[in-house]
């Protein structure tokens, strides 16, 4: 998949796999910059199924917001 496909906005709505704790694609303001940047199966651009398993701390914040409807 592109890269540009998988770097998905912070407040995009939410995707069916997203969690407190993992995100489709990327949503780090800046993956160049992400310290988990392409570590193979925790960053998206560098796992088979596009997950971030390791987003920011400030995603679980986001995430209930998301959820919430905010």
């Amino acid at each position: 998949m592109s890269e540009l496909k998988l770097k998905v906005p912070f407040k995009a709505p939410l995707n069916k796999v997203d969690t407190e704790n993992q995100t489709w694609g990327c949503r780090a303001n800046n993956p160049d910059i992400c310290r988990n940047n392409g570590l193979e199966d925790i960053c998206a651009f560098a796992s088979s199924e596009s997950i971030c398993k390791q987003p920011s701390k400030a995603w679980g914040k986001q995430y209930g917001k998301l959820k919430r409807g905010e």
